[in-house]
């Protein structure tokens, strides 16, 4: 989702008020133990794998991504072993988190899950490949918080039960969703994935890029409300949404006010702009 309405600060009624009114997850034993387990000083890949192994979607999903073009190319890994020694602490978590918010929305509508997640997947693998360039940020963070910018969707779902026909709609016509469920609903999937973050134990970098991912505002918001490492999270997202939009048609594509914003941020140039086309047909079309 990339179109935007302005986000100001929450007052404290208006956070109480989304928070009775969506109904977040609580975190799983196996994100806990995961978290738990990869804050340590000296975290064991061992015990990552061995908990990642418990389970077989995640086990899949991790050998998956780790034979994925994000990853430097050789020979494919074909253990949960070699995959989570493959891609790392702050992957796997990402992995687990991943499974663990699908599993909860097992319930709603297959089709428009699975859309939804494979546009997650795809625009999180094209936000990681794209930050490879670009000094000091991160790839597996810019990966993390494409991946789960609009995670909250599924919550919402789950809470309203006319929220997944406003979803579609707006996805169908190009309409803004954080404009329609803000008229609807009072709160939207940018607050709620806030919450949903902070609450499931990811970094307060990737809970503040998701707050204000559709905020138009946000290149200008005082570095104590939106720290620039979190801000640059959001503008390689929006130039690896605006990129994939040319491959998938997608019904949302970046608006032009957000897109140059991001590449006078990032200091990307057109030329560079073509060259991250051909990197994302390469490795992900």
């Amino acid at each position: 989702m990339n179109t935007a309405t302005a986000t100001r600060p929450l007052t404290h009624a208006e956070l109480n008020e989304t928070l009775s009114a969506v109904r977040i997850p609580p975190c799983p034993s196996i994100v806990a133990d995961v978290l738990r387990e990869a804050q340590r000083d000296e975290p064991s890949m061992k015990v990552l794998s061995r908990i990642v192994a418990s389970d077989v979607s995640m086990s899949a999903a991790a050998v998956k991504l780790a034979n994925s073009p994000m990853f430097s190319p050789g020979s494919r890994v074909r253990s949960v072993q070699q995959a989570v020694n493959r891609l790392g602490i702050n992957h796997i978590l990402s992995v687990v988190v991943a499974v663990a918010l699908r599993n909860t929305s097992s319930h709603l509508p297959a089709d428009v899950m699975e859309r939804f997640w494979s546009r997650a997947s795809t625009l999180a693998l094209a936000a990681g490949v794209l930050a490879r360039g670009h000094v000091g940020i991160s790839p597996d963070a810019a990966y993390t918080f494409a991946l789960f910018q609009d995670a909250a969707v599924p919550v919402l779902m789950t809470t309203f039960p006319d929220y997944a026909a406003l979803y579609t709609g707006a996805a169908d016509h190009g309409y803004s969703l954080v404009q329609l469920e803000q008229e609807h609903f009072r709160c939207d999937h940018a607050v709620a994935g806030w919450l949903l973050a902070r609450s499931w134990g990811l970094s307060d970098r990737i809970a503040n890029a998701i707050r204000y991912h559709h905020d138009p505002e946000a290149y200008i918001l005082p570095e104590k409300e939106l720290p620039s490492d979190a801000l640059a999270l959001i503008a390689v997202s929006v130039i690896a949404e605006h990129v994939l939009g040319d491959y998938t048609h997608d019904a949302h594509a970046v608006g032009d006010r957000s897109f140059e914003n991001a590449k006078t941020f990032l200091g990307v140039s057109d030329a560079e702009v073509d060259e991250l086309h051909d990197t994302i047909a390469a490795a992900l079309i």
